[in-house]
């Protein structure tokens, strides 16, 4: 086997992730925010959940602004 047959190729979708992609975790305390984890696990998509909410919240801000 030669060496460059032990090298993963990289596809253009894990570069182009590699390049633009951020992931930020999030931890919860079981015991203090057990409300927002059981909400947060409810939800099905729950990366378009929390984005739908920081995008409203950042209209309300352009609202309060004007």
């Amino acid at each position: 086997m030669s060496e460059n047959n032990k090298e993963k190729k990289i596809t253009p979708q894990e570069r182009y992730h590699k390049k633009f992609r951020k992931d930020k975790l999030i931890p919860f305390f079981t015991h203090t925010e057990a409300d927002l984890l059981a909400k947060i696990e409810s939800e099905p998509n729950q990366s378009g959940y929390i984005k739908r909410l920081i995008r409203e919240d950042i209209e309300k801000e352009k609202l309060k602004k004007n």
